[in-house]
């Protein structure tokens, strides 16, 4: 089997999942808008709402456990599938600007351009999202994870935003999704070396 799938023949492949096909989800890709870092419409003219079936079907985890335990919210996705090509543009975007640490090197390539990453986050009931203490694609430190704690002891971040926030970590967790240092928004569907060895990137 080949490594690597155009955009193109996504449609086409038993291997990826159309987001409209998983019930429960509210989808907002913020790269296929001008509401994003770069200020453009990078997607078009592809589709980039799919996700590999695998992903896909964690996704539905997902909503099955809110549905449990909070069925007042709806997980949003902010991204999905990222074709190789517009990593390359993300990557270009950013070169010299010192932010490059949050994109993956595109000569590796992003989890996301395997259809097995999302960038995800909570809406209430009134289709609000929740306060993360940051919006998506906010490359600040606040944005971290890793120092959610030291930023709610300094009064930097409130004890609703880092509930929020852990309770989007728990639902993704609980479903087979790994969350990374930097991004709280971010989560890879499996261990990133594998499905790098084992998963068809989109181009």
């Amino acid at each position: 089997m080949s490594l690597s799938v155009a955009s193109e023949d996504i449609a086409g492949s038993p291997e990826f999942r159309h987001l409209t096909s998983i019930d429960g989800i509210a989808i907002d890709l913020r790269y296929a808008t001008s509401n994003n870092f770069v200020g453009r419409d990078l997607y078009s003219p592809f589709d980039c709402a799919w996700l590999h079936r695998d992903a896909a079907e964690a996704l539905e985890k997902v909503v099955a456990w809110l549905k449990l335990r909070r069925p007042d919210l709806t997980p949003l996705v902010l991204d999905a599938l990222r074709p190789q090509r517009v990593q390359q543009q993300l990557w270009d975007a950013l070169e010299g600007t010192g932010l490059q640490m949050y994109l993956a090197d595109p000569a590796r390539g992003s989890i996301h351009s395997y259809g097995m990453a999302l960038d995800i986050t909570l809406l209430d009931q009134a289709g609000r999202e929740l306060d993360m203490g940051t919006g998506f694609d906010d490359m600040t430190d606040l944005s971290h994870p890793a120092l959610e704690e030291g930023f709610l002891v300094a009064g930097k971040l409130s004890e609703e935003q880092v509930a929020n926030r852990r309770l989007l970590r728990e639902a993704m967790l609980e479903a087979g999704f790994f969350g990374i240092r930097t991004e709280w928004w971010h989560f890879d569907c499996g261990d990133r070396d594998l499905v790098r060895a084992t998963y068809r990137r989109v181009l």
